[in-house]
């Protein structure tokens, strides 16, 4: 058996090194590749042009096949917004869902799972009103108003189907101030 050379252990410490130091480099890089196509993936699907709101997008692990879920984050905020989820408001939501062609199995659809068995982070949130803000920028002022009562209303629902006499009625204090901020979403700069 032959005996290692000092210079020979330091060259192979060196090349293991730069093995190690290359593989992350080709990670990163791969990472970062990963989250350009998926960027660019989403302005396909969503008409979205704003880099800064794609990224945030992106950065929760949204993609094409789950874009169509990002439209129900007013309806969970608002389900959410007391803390718990009654079953109104999930069977309002699922309703809703599958109105935009989430169903079940879907990428989209085990995402709203998730959002439905687990209070999402304010980020969602803040993601989703980044995103309303740069789609109302490319609208008119009638399609925005459209758009704006059609999401609002459908938020009301999910708040009404929990609240008052037979699911009829009382809205809670912390579901208006999500249904405001849902709103103020919609407010041209």
């Amino acid at each position: 058996m032959s005996e290692v050379t000092l210079e020979e252990r330091g060259a192979a410490l060196e090349n293991q090194f730069y093995d190690k130091e290359n593989r992350e480099k080709i990670a990163a890089m791969k990472s970062k590749l990963d989250s350009q196509s998926s960027r660019e993936d989403l302005r396909k699907v969503s008409g979205m042009t704003d880099d800064a709101v794609l990224d945030k997008l992106v950065h929760l692990g949204m993609s094409a096949n789950t874009i169509a879920a990002l439209s129900l984050v007013p309806l969970i905020q608002v389900a959410w917004a007391d803390g718990t989820i009654q079953d109104n408001e999930r069977t309002a939501i699922l309703q809703g869902a599958h109105g935009k062609g989430l169903e079940s199995g879907t990428p989209g659809y085990d995402l709203l799972q998730t959002w439905l068995a687990k209070r999402p982070s304010d980020e969602l949130l803040e993601a989703w009103e980044a995103y309303i803000k740069s789609l109302t920028a490319q609208l008119n002022d009638e399609q925005n108003r459209l758009l704006k009562n059609q999401i609002v209303g459908f938020a009301k629902m999910v708040a009404g189907a929990a609240g008052g006499f037979l699911g009829i009625g009382r809205v809670s204090a912390s579901e208006e101030q999500v249904l405001g901020r849902i709103e103020a979403a919609f407010a041209r700069e």
